[in-house]
């Protein structure tokens, strides 16, 4: 077993046989100043002939790779890396199991920019959640990506007809998964190989595809119900937090980023002056109506209402649809407004003015 520290490099010497070597990172004490902080494992292998084995600590490790030495396992497409990050306030342990030589080399990043992308791109999505959700050119490219990636299930749907429905075939499709996922883990491993050679075909796939799917979204249209559109506003929030909840390996710190976006966006917006003039109009006129509604029903007492108003002709021209404010009135507020006016406002209207003229 071999312990790792910033910047160390440790050469494998070849074993024709085969061993099982584990690397160890100890853990450190978590700080808020090391909340993007990552530690990267570097493995530098001739080839992709080895194994690897990932735990918590030696013990883990070993028996992980007693078990799958011993036993039948499915491969696993995502269990060989040759980058791997690690979590910099836990034990982390790799075993590999190699007949070649080969390098390993830790690392630790004291500021790990994807950390930081990622961050901002969570507070962004919570954040634009509403809009996007409403938004028909989001809703276009989310349906055409969609089905770029649905084609993989339909081809597998038609594919599947094709099989007679009887429990024979049943186990023989079962144990034909086995070579798919071989299969699935060769062309994993030689993604950048089959785009870059394969280029004409992927672009073809995707513009094919990629246009099918805008027929239909254009044929359907984009989403109108109000309930949907809440769901999808809820779905991209919920993303957004996932992506600042994984923005850092300092887990606490991350969900206290969370409470603190949470409550800023939940908080009551404080309102400029003409936002609450304009509500204000719009309250009063609405209380206005209210009354106005009231004295012209049957459970008003408009005579015993009539004795004790003032101005009993101002108060039937209101009922009658007229403004509840008399021209001085009107003329004596206009006035007031403008007085309120200071002379910084006063000199920057005149400039205006003379600009426009």
């Amino acid at each position: 077993m071999h312990y790792l520290n910033q910047g160390d490099v440790l050469h494998i010497n070849p074993n024709p046989r085969g061993q099982l070597d584990i690397f160890c990172y100890i853990g450190k004490p978590k700080y808020i100043i090391h909340i993007w902080q990552s530690v990267l494992l570097q493995i530098n292998h001739p080839n992709d002939d080895y194994t690897q084995y990932d735990g918590a600590s030696h013990d883990v490790v070993q028996k992980e790779y007693f078990e799958k030495r011993y036993s039948w396992s499915l491969p696993n497409i995502f269990a060989k890396q040759k980058s791997i990050k690690l979590n910099p306030f836990n034990t982390s342990c790799i075993g590999i199991d190699s007949k070649d030589a080969y390098s390993v080399h830790l690392s630790i990043i004291r500021i790990d920019l994807w950390k930081i992308l990622l961050l901002v791109s969570g507070v962004v999505l919570f954040l634009s959640a509403e809009k996007l959700s409403t938004n028909t050119f989001f809703h276009y490219i989310c349906g055409i990506s969609l089905g770029i990636c649905a084609s993989f299930l339909i081809l597998i749907y038609f594919v599947s007809k094709l099989f007679p429905r009887k429990p024979l075939m049943y186990g023989v499709i079962g144990c034909g998964w086995t070579i798919v996922i071989y299969v699935l883990q060769i062309l994993w491993e030689n993604m950048r190989t089959i785009i870059s050679s394969y280029m004409l075909y992927v672009t073809w796939y995707i513009v094919i595809t990629g246009l099918m799917s805008f027929i239909l979204c254009y044929r359907w249209g984009p989403v109108e119900n109000p309930r949907t559109k809440n769901l999808i506003k809820w779905v991209l929030q919920a993303t957004g937090l996932l992506a600042i909840f994984y923005s850092s390996y300092f887990q606490e710190a991350a969900m206290g980023q969370i409470v603190i976006l949470l409550i800023s966006h939940n908080l009551p917006k404080k309102m400029d002056s003409s936002t609450k003039n304009l509500l204000g109009v719009r309250e009063t006129t609405k209380a206005l109506d209210d009354l106005r509604q009231h004295c012209l029903s049957p459970q008003c007492n408009q005579w015993k209402t009539a004795l004790k108003i003032k101005d009993v002709k101002r108060f039937a021209s209101f009922i009658e649809g007229n403004s509840h404010l008399s021209d001085e009135e009107i003329l004596e507020y206009e006035t007031s407004i403008q007085g309120e006016i200071t002379d910084d406002e006063q000199s920057e209207i005149l400039t205006d003015e003379e600009d426009d003229l």
